[in-house]
């Protein structure tokens, strides 16, 4: 029986999530606190929304549900791109950004 996590949008963000607990773990500052607990939130809804959308099937709320789970990937790129241009992560870390952006301009 397929669930959730067959789905491509979840695997995408859950990958995205897992990069997002470990960028916090190797690249926290005190200073960019409120940054990355943002992040965390914002990596998490998407996965999670995807998660709970998926349980009422092919109906409306889950469609509502994925344009939040949409938007809390917007919003995880942006933060990511202004962690970035401030120069708290790393150019290697960059690379989850250019996953997110990749992932925006495929519409998935």
């Amino acid at each position: 029986m397929r669930d959730h996590t067959s789905l491509k949008a979840w695997q995408e963000a859950h990958k995205v999530t897992l990069a997002v607990v470990e960028l916090a773990r190797t690249a926290w500052k005190p200073y960019a606190s409120a940054l990355f607990f943002q992040l965390q939130r914002a990596s998490l809804s998407a996965q999670l929304n995807i998660s709970e959308g998926y349980t009422f099937g092919n109906s409306p709320t889950f469609t509502r549900h994925l344009g939040v789970a949409y938007g809390s990937a917007v919003k995880t790129g942006e933060l990511l791109s202004l962690l970035a241009e401030a120069k708290i992560i790393e150019l290697s870390q960059r690379l989850i950004l250019g996953l997110l952006k990749r992932r925006r301009t495929l519409g998935s």
